[in-house]
C-alpha cells in the first residue's frame, strides 16, 4: 500500500497547523527567556503532561519497542527499564516537587541552588552544561536515525533519486531523508519556544489516541480469524535464567537478533537493568526536555501531578499501537520488506506494518501523528539544548545584560548550530538501538553517582560533583571502543565505581559547601537523607522547622507506582492479544494500586497545597 492523495493532504494540513501555532506564539515567546524556555510558568499541568507524553511517543523509540515486542513478546515490557521508564514514578512521588521548589530555569542553574556561587559551584555548573549538550546531541541523532528509516519505507528512493543532483550510497539513504526532515522540523522547533511545543504536542497526542485505538481494533479483528504462530513463552512476561525463546522453524532469523542484542542470560541483564534503573531514578531527571517540563509547571504540586499522569496517558495508548502493529507484522510477516543494506532490519517492522496494513486516510493520520511525535521530541530536546546554551553559557559568562532581542537571536543561532551538529553525529550512527544503548547505559552511567549524592548527603560539594561527572564522562566516551562487542549495560558497574570514586575524593579533599547555602537549600527543597548537621543548624534558627520524614512513604509509593506502571504497560497487550484471564488479573492489580495511591500520594499532595495556600494567606494578612 502506498500513500494516497488523502493521506498526503492530512499530513500537510497537520504540518501547516503546527507551523501556524509556532507563528502565532512567536511574539509571546520573544518577550523574555522565561516565556521562550518555560512558557512563563503559566501552562496548566495537564497540558504539560500531555506534551511530555506526546514527546515520549517518538518515532525512534516506537520503532525500537515494536521490534522488541515482535522478538520478545510480553517479555519486552521489561527492556525499556533500560531507560529507565520508571524514573517517572520517582518524579511523581517526590522528585518533581523537590526540583520545582528551586524555581530555576535549567538543571545546570539548579547547581547554584545546591552549591552556591563559589568556584566549585561554577565547575559543577559547567560540567552539567557539558553533559546536557552532549546528551542533547545524542538524542537528536537518535531521532534523526529513526526518522530516516521510517520515511524510507513510504517514499521509495527510486522516486526521489532522479531529483537529487548527486549519488547517495544505499546505506545512507535513511540518513538523507533524516537530514531533509530534520531541517524542516528544525524550522518549527526554533520558532516557537515552550508554549508552541506544548500546544502542538497536545494536538499530536489526540491524533495518536484515535489511531492507536483503531489499529488495536484492526489487530484484534485479524487475530480472531488467524492464528498467531510464536515460540513457547512469547505470551508470558515471566522469565528464568535465560529467555528460552526459540524461533527456529517459525522465523529463524529472529534467533540471530536475540543473540546480537546481548540480553541473555536475561536474569543477569534484568538484575543489572533494575540496579542501574533505581540509581538513575534516585539521581533525578537528566538535564533534558523532561526536566524542562517539570520546571515549566506553576507549583511543586502541579509538577508531581504532571509527572504522575504521564504514565497514565502515555503507556496504554502507546502499547495499543505497539502490540497492534506487532500482531499484524507476525501474522503477515511474508508481506513485509525488512531487508536493508546490512541484512534484515527489525527496526523497519513499524513502518513496514503501517505501509501494509493501515487503511487509506488512517495512514495519513498515523503518519501525521508519528511525524508530529518526532517533531515534538526533537523540539523538546532542542529547546533544552538552547536553554542550557543561552541561559547557562551566554547569559552567565558572555553577556549577562543581554536584551530580549539579543537573547532571541542567540536562541535561533543556537538552535541552528545544534541541528547541524546532530545531523553530523547521526551520519555516524549505526542504528537506533546502538545510539539508545550508548545514551542510557554509558553516558547516563556517568551521571548517576554525582546526582544521587547531591540530594542525599550534606557534605557532598561542587568539587565532588565535578570530578564525579568528569570521572564518569571520560570512560563513557572511551569504553564503547574498548568493549566494542559488549552490551553497554554490562560495564555500567565499572563506570559507576569510577564515577563514585571521583565524587568521594573530590569531596573529601576539599572544603564543604558554604553553610548558608546548605541551610537555604535544605529549607527550600527539603530532601530526606544524611542532612543531620544542617538540620540541627536550621532548627537552632527556626525551632518550628520539621525535617522531611517521608522517606518510608515515598519509597512505598514508588514500589506501588512501579507495579501500577508495569500493569499499565501490559494491560493493552493482554487486551489486543485477547488474553482475558491475565487481563482481569492485571485490571484488579491496577485498581488496588489506584486506591492505595489515592490515599498515600494524591490526598497528600492536596493537603500540602492547602497548607501552602494558608501560609501565603497568613503572610499576606500580616503584611496588611
Amino acid at each position: 500500500m502506498k500513500l494516497q492523495s488523502i493521506d498526503i493532504l492530512i499530513i500537510l494540513i497537520y504540518l501547516l497547523a503546527v507551523v501556524v501555532i509556532g507563528l502565532v506564539l512567536r511574539k509571546k515567546a520573544k518577550e523574555n527567556k522565561e516565556e521562550y524556555l518555560l512558557g512563563g510558568n503559566s501552562l496548566p499541568w495537564y497540558m504539560l503532561c500531555l506534551s511530555n507524553a506526546s514527546g515520549m511517543f517518538d518515532i525512534s523509540g516506537t520503532m525500537w519497542m515494536v521490534a522488541l515486542a515482535f522478538v520478545y513478546g510480553l517479555k519486552s515490557v521489561w527492556i525499556p527499564w533500560l531507560w529507565p521508564v520508571f524514573n517517572q514514578i520517582f518524579l511523581m512521588m517526590y522528585l518533581s516537587v523537590w526540583i520545582r521548589r528551586s524555581g530555576v530555569s535549567t538543571g545546570a542553574e539548579w547547581m547554584i541552588t545546591r552549591f552556591g556561587n563559589g568556584k566549585d559551584s561554577k565547575l559543577s555548573h559547567s560540567v552539567v552544561v557539558a553533559f546536557a549538550l552532549i546528551a542533547a546531541m545524542g538524542f537528536l541523532a537518535y531521532g534523526f536515525v529513526g526518522l530516516g528509516k521510517f520515511v524510507e519505507i513510504f517514499i521509495p528512493w527510486n522516486l526521489v533519486a532522479p531529483y537529487v543532483p548527486f549519488e547517495v550510497p544505499t546505506a545512507y539513504i535513511p540518513h538523507f531523508y533524516g537530514i531533509i526532515l530534520t531541517l524542516i522540523a528544525g524550522f518549527y522547533a526554533i520558532l516557537g519556544g515552550m508554549a508552541s511545543i506544548v500546544w502542538a504536542d497536545v494536538i499530536q497526542y489526540f491524533i495518536m489516541l484515535v489511531v492507536s485505538v483503531v489499529i488495536a481494533y484492526i489487530a484484534m479483528h485479524n487475530l480472531s480469524i488467524h492464528h498467531l504462530t510464536v515460540p513457547d513463552g512469547w505470551y508470558s512476561p515471566f522469565f528464568g535464567w535465560d529467555l528460552d525463546l526459540d524461533w527456529s522453524g517459525i522465523l529463524s532469523e529472529v534467533n540471530e537478533k536475540i543473540k546480537s542484542d546481548g540480553y541473555s542470560p536475561f536474569s543477569i541483564f534484568f538484575s543489572l537493568m533494575l540496579f542501574k534503573g533505581v540509581l538513575a531514578s534516585l539521581a533525578g531527571p537528566t538535564p533534558n526536555y523532561d526536566m524542562q517540563k517539570v520546571l515549566s509547571t506553576k507549583t511543586p504540586q502541579e509538577a508531581a501531578k504532571m509527572s504522575g499522569f504521564v504514565s497514565i496517558v502515555l503507556l496504554p495508548i502507546r502499547y495499543l499501537i505497539i502490540i497492534g502493529l506487532t500482531v499484524l507484522a507476525i501474522l503477515f510477516y511474508d508481506q513485509l520488506n525488512l531487508r536493508s543494506a546490512n541484512g534484515i532490519d527489525f527496526e523497519k517492522i513499524l513502518p513496514s506494518a503501517i505501509n501494509n496494513f493501515v487503511p487509506v486516510g488512517l495512514m495519513g493520520l498515523l503518519l501525521a501523528g508519528l511525524l508530529g511525535a518526532f517533531k515534538g521530541s526533537f523540539a523538546g530536546t532542542l529547546n533544552a539544548a538552547q536553554a542550557y546554551t543561552v541561559n547557562d553559557i551566554y547569559l552567565k559568562y558572555i553577556k549577562p545584560n543581554a536584551t530580549n532581542q539579543q537573547i532571541s537571536t542567540m536562541n535561533y543561532a543556537t538552535g541552528i548550530s545544534f541541528i547541524i551538529l546532530s545531523i553530523i553525529l547521526g551520519l555516524f550512527a549505526k542504528d537506533v538501538n546502538s545510539v539508545l544503548q550508548w545514551i542510557v547505559s554509558a553516558l547516563y552511567g556517568s551521571y548517576i553517582a554525582a546526582n544521587v549524592l547531591k540530594w542525599h548527603w550534606w557534605r557532598f560539594n561542587g568539587y565532588g560533583f565535578f570530578w564525579g561527572m568528569v570521572a564518569g564522562m571520560i570512560p563513557a566516551m572511551i569504553f564503547p571502543t574498548i568493549f566494542n562487542n559488549t552490551l553497554d549495560l554490562y560495564y555500567f558497574p565499572l563506570l559507576l565505581a569510577i564515577s563514585f570514586g571521583g565524587c568521594i575524593l573530590g569531596t573529601l579533599l576539599t572544603e564543604p559547601t558554604d553553610t548558608e547555602t546548605l541551610k537555604k537549600f535544605y529549607k527550600t527543597v527539603r530532601p530526606w537523607g544524611f542532612w543531620k548537621p544542617i538540620h540541627e543548624l536550621v532548627v537552632q534558627e527556626d525551632p518550628t522547622f520539621e525535617a522531611n520524614k517521608n522517606f518510608t512513604l515515598d519509597i512505598f509509593n514508588v514500589v506501588v507506582g512501579i507495579i501500577a506502571q508495569t500493569a499499565l504497560t501490559i494491560w493493552p497487550m493482554y487486551l489486543v492479544l485477547m488474553q482475558w484471564i491475565p487481563l482481569i488479573i492485571t485490571s484488579v492489580v491496577l485498581a488496588i494500586c489506584a486506591v492505595i495511591l489515592k490515599k498515600t500520594w494524591w490526598d497528600k499532595l492536596h493537603t500540602e497545597e492547602i497548607k501552602k495556600t494558608e501560609q501565603t494567606t497568613n503572610k499576606t494578612s500580616a503584611l496588611i
